[in-house]
């Protein structure tokens, strides 16, 4: 079976370390902050101005004045900190971002990553991706394999204007978890039950298999 959002979500977490200074992206990325790993630590930030966010609060924790950039309330852990949004920017443009997790509406097989713009549909900025992938230590892709069309979203060349050049290293969709290489992709991992042939009817770019693909394991 495909992995919902949740799954996708969970299956990202296992690539967090201890020590790491993350920043989530909007839609499934921040849902990351639910499934960190039991023993390490690591400090989430917001570009919106927020460091050492926590899960998403139960009913009672509720603050409507603690949001992260999605618009979306979060809780804050002991020990965080608040600033402006440019001072957020200053950390992400000086590399202090260990790692950021974005969502995608195409990532091309030399990793290059197009989240911003549909040409001809409202927008109402391109946000802080571009910062991000630019600044980044490592950047994954969280997203669908495919679009609501049915069509991959992995692809030898990105049809949308990009956001990064040759900038995404990883990406875990509802299908598979996909390495970028300097040959194409790599399949690493497939959902429980999904086939390899399912994953390679459904990835346009260049995907490299070697030997037995083993399933997630949550």
């Amino acid at each position: 079976m495909a992995l919902d959002k949740f799954g996708i979500a969970k299956r990202i977490a296992q690539e967090l370390k201890d020590g790491m200074y993350i920043n989530l992206g909007i839609g499934i990325p921040t849902l990351v902050a639910n499934y960190i790993p039991v023993g390490i630590s690591v400090m989430l930030q917001s570009e919106n101005g927020m460091l050492g966010m926590g899960p998403y609060p139960i009913e009672e924790e509720i603050d409507a004045d603690l949001i992260n950039a999605g618009k979306e309330t979060v809780t804050i852990l002991k020990g965080g900190a608040f600033f402006d949004s440019a001072e957020s920017f200053g950390m992400i443009r000086a590399g202090k971002v260990d790692l950021t997790v974005l969502g995608a509406m195409e990532v091309s097989e030399k990793g290059d990553i197009a989240n911003w713009k549909i040409p001809g549909k409202m927008v109402k900025g391109m946000g802080g991706a571009m910062d991000l992938v630019a600044s980044a230590r490592n950047i994954i892709v969280a997203m669908q394999h495919t679009n609501p069309k049915g069509e991959s979203k992995l692809l030898p060349v990105c049809s949308l204007p990009l956001t990064g050049v040759r900038c995404v290293k990883k990406i875990v969709t509802d299908l598979a978890v996909v390495d970028v290489t300097n040959k194409g992709f790599r399949l690493i991992e497939r959902a429980p039950g999904v086939t390899v042939e399912e994953i390679i009817s459904k990835t346009l770019g260049t995907l490299i298999v070697d030997g037995d693909v083993p399933e997630m394991k949550f």
